[in-house]
């Protein structure tokens, strides 16, 4: 049994009672240490098809999670007495798309699949289910079963399409709150 095999079953309690689920885990060798890298993800409604984005992690359930994923390995003997360094995040957008719950979670983005036979293609998730996903391609629906799709991945955007959500607003108000240090010297004032 892996090591990554004994932390799974200890951190996932902890992060359902949450409402998320260890997306990967991986340990790696950096020297005398091991790093311990988690990305946990929200976990969604599963049945039926889902039409509607969903939110991502805010950087206090990240918190959370990584205060409940430290106290459930400092309660275990599974890292062993080699020293580790723990990081918890959330699966970054050039995560390639596996599996039916990521792409429920892109719903509204864009998207580049390339199919197992065929030509790639690159659309707007409209609706995802369990067993295939429904882009917009050029104006119209394609719909493809997930058993087809060799690789697909997010396509990032740096302009929105109108009538999209403003996924930053929660960031923006939490950025307005936050204290700011004025006195950092200007580099261009010295």
């Amino acid at each position: 049994m892996t090591s990554t095999d004994r932390i799974r079953p200890l951190v996932e309690p902890g992060l359902a009672d949450l409402g998320l689920l260890v997306d990967d885990l991986t340990i790696t060798p950096a020297g005398r240490r091991r790093v311990v890298r988690v990305a946990v993800d929200r976990a969604i409604r599963t049945d039926g098809d889902t039409t509607e984005p969903s939110k991502p992690l805010t950087l206090d359930e990240v918190a959370d999670a990584t205060r409940v994923v430290g106290a459930a390995l400092d309660e275990s003997d599974a890292m062993g007495a080699q020293p580790y360094v723990l990081e918890v995040t959330s699966p970054g957008v050039d995560r390639p798309l596996r599996e039916p719950r990521h792409y429920r979670r892109n719903v509204g983005r864009l998207v580049a699949v390339t199919p197992l036979e065929g030509v790639a293609v690159t659309g707007r998730v409209v609706r995802a289910g369990a067993e295939s996903v429904t882009l917009v391609v050029e104006g119209a629906e394609t719909t493809i079963p997930y058993a087809e799709v060799s690789r697909a991945v997010v396509q990032v955007e740096f302009t929105r399409p109108a009538g999209a959500d403003d996924d930053d607003e929660d960031l923006d108000e939490d950025l307005a709150g936050a204290e700011h240090d004025d006195d950092v010297d200007d580099p261009e004032e010295n």
